[in-house]
Formats: C-alpha cells, sequence, structure tokens
C-alpha cells in the first residue's frame, strides 16, 4: 500500500501543472453541469403548477444560473490549482469576463422578463386597441433601447477591464482627436436611430398596428426594431423605412388617436339626381351593413360641375379597415340603385343640334343625350 502511494505521489509530480489544472477546471464544469441539471429539474418541477409567469421566469433562466453555476465552480477550481502566477492572472481575467457577461445576461433576461409580464396586460387584437398599441409601442421601443445599452455597457466594462484598452480609452475621449470625430461619423446613422427610436417611444407618432399613409402607400405598422420600422402594406407588401424618416418627414397617421375613422365616398351624379332619395338610400344601406359604427353617416352636395355635381358621401367605422369596405359597399350598392331606380341621375353628356335655316331644329335632335363613360 505504501509503495503505491509513493508511486501514485511520484506519478503525479511528473504531470505538469497546467494539465492538473486543466483537469480540475474539467472535473469543476463536469460537476457544476450536473448540479445545475438536478437543481432546475427539482425546481421546474416546483413551479409547474404555478402560474405562467413564474413557469416562464424559470424556463428563461435556465442559461443565465447555468453560466452562474460554471463560473462559481470555475473560480473555486481556480483556488485549488496548482497555476503559475501567468496563469492564475490569466484565469482571473477570465472569470472576470465572464462575471461581466452573466451580469449582462441576466440584466437582459430580467428586462425581458419584466417586458413579457408587463405587456399581458394588454390586447391588440381587441376593437379599440388604442392603448394597447399605444404601451406595446412604448415597451418594444425601450427594450430594444435597453438591450443595446446592455450590450455596449457589457462590452464597454469588458475591454476597460484589460489596462492596455482602458488606457487607450481614456487618452481617446480626453484628448477627442480626429480617430474620436472619425469615429462618431461612422456611427452617425446608427446613433441617430437609436435616439429617434426613443423620441418615438415617447412622443409615439407611431405605433403598433397603426394605419399610415406613407409615400403614396397605405398600411399598418408590422414591427418596430431598434433601427427600422416594417409597414405591412394593403397588398401584403412590406415597406421598411428607417426611425428617422418618421421624425422628419411628414406622413398620415390615420389612428392617432382613436381607431376609428370617417369614409369619403364621391360620386359625380346629373343635376336631376333627387338628393333626398340618395340620401335614404345611404342611410339605409349604412343601417343595413354591421361595418358601419352607427356614429356618422351624411349625404351632402359639395360642388357643382359643368355637367355635373359632386355628391359626398360620410360613413363611420370602428377601424380603417372596416371603413375602407364600408366605403366600397356603398359605391356598389349605390350604384346599383341608381342604374335600377334612377338611371337618369348618372353622368350624361348633352349635345345640342344646329337649327335649320328657319331657326328651327330638328325635333329627333333636339335634347340628345348620350351616356357619359
Amino acid at each position: 500500500m505504501n509503495q503505491t502511494t509513493t508511486w501514485l505521489g511520484e506519478t503525479l509530480l511528473l504531470v505538469p501543472s497546467w494539465l492538473v489544472s486543466l483537469a480540475i477546471f474539467a472535473c469543476a464544469i463536469a460537476l457544476a453541469l450536473c448540479i445545475h441539471r438536478v437543481v432546475f429539474a427539482v425546481v421546474k418541477r416546483l413551479v409547474a403548477r404555478m402560474d405562467l409567469f413564474w413557469r416562464s421566469l424559470v424556463s428563461r433562466t435556465r442559461g443565465p444560473t447555468r453560466f452562474a453555476v460554471i463560473t462559481v465552480a470555475l473560480g473555486f477550481a481556480a483556488s485549488v490549482s496548482p497555476l503559475t502566477s501567468e496563469q492564475a492572472t490569466l484565469t482571473r481575467q477570465l472569470l472576470l469576463l465572464c462575471f461581466i457577461a452573466l451580469i449582462g445576461w441576466i440584466a437582459k433576461t430580467a428586462l425581458h422578463i419584466w417586458t413579457t409580464v408587463y405587456l399581458r396586460r394588454f390586447k391588440l387584437d381587441a376593437d379599440d386597441n388604442l392603448l394597447a398599441r399605444k404601451h406595446v409601442t412604448q415597451t418594444r421601443i425601450l427594450r430594444r433601447v435597453g438591450d443595446i445599452m446592455i450590450v455596449i455597457v457589457g462590452v464597454s466594462a469588458m475591454l476597460m477591464s484589460f489596462d492596455g484598452v482602458r488606457q487607450y480609452g481614456v487618452s481617446l475621449l480626453a484628448s477627442a482627436g480626429a480617430a474620436g470625430l472619425v469615429i462618431g461619423l461612422a456611427l452617425q446613422p446608427l446613433l441617430k436611430n437609436i435616439f429617434a427610436g426613443i423620441q418615438l417611444a415617447v412622443t409615439q407618432p407611431i405605433r403598433i398596428d397603426d394605419a399610415l399613409l406613407v409615400e403614396g402607400e397605405w398600411g399598418n405598422v408590422e414591427e418596430i426594431t431598434s433601427t427600422y420600422v416594417v409597414i405591412r402594406l394593403w397588398d401584403w407588401r412590406r415597406m421598411i423605412l428607417p426611425l428617422s424618416y418618421f421624425i422628419e418627414k411628414p406622413f398620415q397617421n390615420w389612428t392617432r388617436d382613436n381607431a376609428a375613422l370617417i369614409g369619403t365616398v364621391m360620386l359625380y351624379l346629373d343635376y336631376e339626381t333627387p338628393i333626398d332619395a340618395v340620401r335614404a338610400k345611404v342611410e339605409e344601406i349604412a343601417a343595413a351593413s354591421p361595418l358601419w359604427d352607427k356614429r356618422v353617416v351624411s349625404v351632402q352636395v359639395t360642388d357643382f360641375r359643368q355637367s355635373t355635381m359632386e355628391v359626398r358621401i360620410l360613413v363611420s367605422a370602428k377601424t380603417s379597415p372596416r371603413a375602407f369596405d364600408l366605403r366600397c359597399q356603398v359605391r356598389e350598392a349605390l350604384i346599383a340603385f341608381l342604374q335600377k331606380e334612377h338611371p337618369r341621375a348618372l353622368p350624361r353628356l348633352r349635345a345640342e343640334a344646329p337649327s335649320d335655316h328657319h331657326g328651327v331644329r330638328p325635333p329627333a335632335l333636339a335634347a340628345t343625350e348620350l351616356a357619359a363613360h
């Protein structure tokens, strides 16, 4: 027994210290993974019957907790490993970087969990979703800005942990020389969109699911990222615009204050059109339509042209898509009504025939009327 122990001790003395340290680190990582797996399974079983928040909290923190256990295990292994001074310095530096990364990971996870729980109170699929769109837009933009800031602070802390990089950064900030000017100009588009995102989150000229008229195209805001906005157009195309566009250029927001919208139908009819009959028919069409919100219905003669009069019809709906469909429904039903009941109300082109040499016009040509297309 004594000979075996002596032989084992002599053999360990022949093994390089870095190899022994590597084996200790590998054992520490394996032990940490086993401990985390067992503890995580137990915790997951405990929260299986709890509400969605706790189940989401446990599932979202699986990665950060595993990384934390491994970092603690490596720190303990470094204290018992036969490391040289250079190896110990390198190990401490790596563990510091791991600790900074762990803090950033935990911060991003906590931010994501908080925003998810906060947004559970708001439903975008509701008819009147103005409040929901307001909070969802603010939360998503600020979360992306927060994620970017966490990454920037984490990377900066990692770089500042090295003496050479820290001194270079301090001298660069102190001098504010040409290099700093070049970097500032290079990052100008990114910083411009980041600040535009913060301004959008605060002032909210647009929100998620807002109906916009931009660059002559109509669509809804589908996504707002940290640098650009995705507009889902009416024909399922996607328009991508930078965040700064909505700060610097004009556009139409059809759902800025509420989702309800007044739709306009313009008709050009003959002067013989019975306006009272048209008004009664429009009210009948609106009352029979499930798209009408029973708030606004109006028929007015708004202008006179050379051969027609301009008739404006107003109908309201709860959302912009419903308002568009209601406008189309009013057009179709009203033109069918006029064609059937009042065909003379449709636009016509009147031509007057020249008189004969006695000043009498032929009766057949006295009032020729041609349908206008």
